[in-house]
């Protein structure tokens, strides 16, 4: 009975949670390059940049070649803004806010050295 009601406890947790999306870039060190991407899960996108930097595994295909090269000790991860999916907001909404967040981003960013 007590596992049932902390499983309810832990998903009802989880359901009320907020949900941070963001821009973030990728940034080669060495030579400037970045890759602009946005995503409904940041805190996920970090862990997956975090994994491939101990592993080498999962690392995003336009980067590859330099990622080989040079290492991934040779990269940064750095947010360039957030946005909190609404109550109201639907999943499709909330990506389609981003994408128009990484568009201004791009434009922002429009002389940097991209991927």
């Amino acid at each position: 009975m007590k596992d049932k009601k902390s499983k309810k406890a832990l998903r009802a947790q989880y359901e009320e949670r907020t949900i941070t999306g963001g821009v973030y870039v990728i940034r080669n060190t060495q030579s400037g390059q970045i890759l602009l991407e946005s995503t409904t899960d940041l805190t996920g996108s970090r862990n997956r940049f975090d994994f491939a930097r101990k592993t080498g595994a999962g690392v995003n295909l336009k980067l590859q070649r330099d990622w080989s090269h040079l290492g991934g000790d040779q990269f940064e991860f750095e947010v360039l803004e957030t946005l909190d999916k609404s109550e109201t907001q639907t999943g499709e909404a909330f990506a389609e806010d981003l994408e128009v967040l990484e568009e201004f981003w791009q434009e922002k960013l429009k002389d940097a050295y991209f991927y």
